[in-house]
């Protein structure tokens, strides 16, 4: 999409965006120069680890 259309419908394309996840590329005389698209939460570090130690023992600074 070039900038002279988005700037009309930038609140009207945001939303759509948002609802639909897919990005946009924003042209200046037909060459890409923005991409438009949703931020995504970081992934959970600990999920990503939960179920895999296989064993733990008790530290010697807690015994």
């Amino acid at each position: 999409m070039s900038k002279s259309q988005f700037k009309p419908r930038a609140l009207e394309l945001f939303r759509e965006i948002e609802s639909s996840g897919r990005p946009l590329i924003i042209t200046d005389n037909g060459v890409p120069k923005l991409e438009i698209r949703p931020c995504r939460p970081p992934p959970d570090r600990l999920e990503a680890l939960r179920g895999t130690v296989l064993f733990f023992d008790q530290p010697p600074w807690e015994a």
